[in-house]
């Protein structure tokens, strides 16, 4: 067994994702991630830390997922990777893209809205803050691209799908995110709203991110579907 498999086994912390998480444990190709993403920990530092890499099932239920945001592969520099999309503990300074994230939250919410770095108050709402990767190697971005991650959290996004009565709102940031788009469009029952935009990024967030409201759109999109808006803002509790 390995450090994936360890990470899953036993514990009872993820909740309605158990049946999943069970299902997957069994199919070849997760065997195979598991072996290798055991073998890169052993040559050298992986990120996210243990226990922490399946986050983002053990915050968000499988059945009240109302918003998914979608990202690509984890930090991968020390002390950031957390196991949530985009997400750095609090009091870790943002990497470049999350803090295009909080511009935009405050542009699109007010003053104060994107105060914040740690995005567990959005999880706990029904966002889920997935990376389509949940592990990377120190210092190499990508680095476990193409081992089988993409198989798993495919499978995850189709099973929130199914088991979430809600409908979904999802942001969708840059070309490798909207390239899930048909899969969410193709969803049978309660509705997908796909807001796509340019990935939040230096390199691309002038092209659109800034400007794109995504928040609002959103709660626009929930609300209109008699659901409540999610709370955004980072400054604010909510418990």
């Amino acid at each position: 067994m390995g450090i994936l498999l360890e990470e899953m086994a036993g514990t009872g912390r993820y909740g309605d994702w158990e049946p999943f998480l069970e299902t997957e444990a069994q199919q070849p190709y997760f065997e195979a991630l598991d072996r290798f993403v055991t073998q890169r920990a052993a040559a050298g530092t992986v990120y996210p830390p243990p226990g922490q890499v399946f986050r983002a099932l053990a915050c968000t239920p499988a059945a009240s997922v109302r918003v998914l945001l979608l990202g690509q592969d984890p930090y991968h520099e020390p002390g950031q990777a957390m196991g949530l999309a985009f997400s750095v503990p609090r009091g870790v300074k943002a990497p470049p893209s999350l803090r295009n994230i909080c511009r935009e939250l405050e542009s699109d919410l007010g003053p104060g809205a994107g105060a914040g770095t740690d995005l567990t108050p959005w999880a706990r709402q029904g966002v889920l803050c997935l990376n389509t990767v949940l592990t990377v190697d120190r210092g190499a971005a990508n680095s476990h691209a193409r081992h089988g991650w993409e198989t798993f959290t495919r499978s995850a996004i189709a099973y929130a799908l199914q088991q979430s009565p809600h409908p979904v709102a999802a942001l969708l940031w840059g070309a490798h995110a909207q390239s899930y788009a048909p899969m969410l469009e193709a969803r049978a029952g309660a509705p997908v709203c796909c807001l796509c935009a340019p990935h939040p990024s230096p390199l691309s967030a002038h092209r659109g991110f800034f400007g794109s409201r995504p928040f609002s759109q959103a709660n626009a999109f929930l609300t209109a579907q008699g659901e409540p808006p999610i709370r955004w803002a980072l400054n604010t509790p909510t418990d």
